[in-house]
């Protein structure tokens, strides 16, 4: 089984890398810019294991899934890219469950691993299901805040976005599809195999933590900084009279 997941992880990256190649041949900067981003996210889990053996000098070890789940994630996504997305109307349905699914594992995981060796099991399995499904939700919401963003400096430099923003129905959608894929997550009990250390529960516990602090954090300032940017994006714009 693991050899097939290892396949599926580099075919997933040589999708990856074929989409980027794509887009720098045609010189569409968002496509080789998410193609790199979605490169390096497939390695952020071994990433993870060398800076946690260098950093405190204990081994962990991430199940082969992870890696191809992000990479798949990744793959689906560059292919919305390069054009899916407008064509294929479920396409960001799709990708949207996927990804909130991926997020929902490791939350899901995280959440359990700390209760279990830190806490000595005292958090219900409703909470951790609950807690999971708006952790995820409030992640997607600030990844709704970053297209829209995206959107507004791009405008503002008068470039093409690196992500693109669809609109009030699309975020309600995207936002539905995310918890689609939470709620599977919890339901189906899916967890991330991980080797657990003495310090993993304590850091997953403050990577918790933090990860609400700046999701909440984030998003305000994110707010704060669209409500601000918006004037300016669209006083610079031209009238009808000289567009035409």
């Amino acid at each position: 089984m693991s050899v097939l997941i290892r396949g599926v992880f580099w075919l997933a990256l040589v999708g990856i890398g074929s989409a980027a190649l794509a887009g720098l041949l045609t010189r569409n900067l968002s496509v080789v810019v998410n193609g790199v981003a979605s490169v390096a996210a497939s390695f952020t889990p071994r990433f993870v294991e060398y800076w946690f053996s260098l950093g405190f000098g204990g081994d962990v070890a991430f199940a082969p899934e992870l890696p191809a789940w992000i990479a798949v994630a990744g793959f689906l996504h560059m292919l919305g890219m390069l054009g899916w997305y407008d064509s294929v109307s479920w396409w960001d349905h799709v990708t949207h469950t996927v990804s909130a699914a991926l997020v929902a594992a490791l939350v899901y995981t995280g959440v359990h691993t700390y209760d279990s060796h830190a806490l000595g099991s005292q958090l219900s399995d409703v909470y951790v299901a609950v807690f999971t499904v708006l952790f995820t939700l409030a992640v997607g919401v600030f990844w709704e805040f970053i297209e829209l963003a995206a959107r507004e400096l791009g405008e503002y430099v008068g470039e093409p976005p690196i992500l693109e923003y669809y609109g009030l129905r699309d975020t309600i959608l995207d936002t539905a599809f995310n918890g689609v894929g939470a709620v599977a997550v919890v339901a189906l009990d899916v967890r991330v195999s991980v080797t657990v250390t003495d310090r993993l529960p304590r850091i997953i516990g403050r990577s918790i933590l933090w990860g609400t602090v700046l999701l909440l954090f984030g998003t305000v300032a994110l707010g704060t900084l669209l409500a601000r940017l918006a004037p300016v994006v669209r006083d610079a714009e031209p009238d009808p009279v000289e567009r035409s």
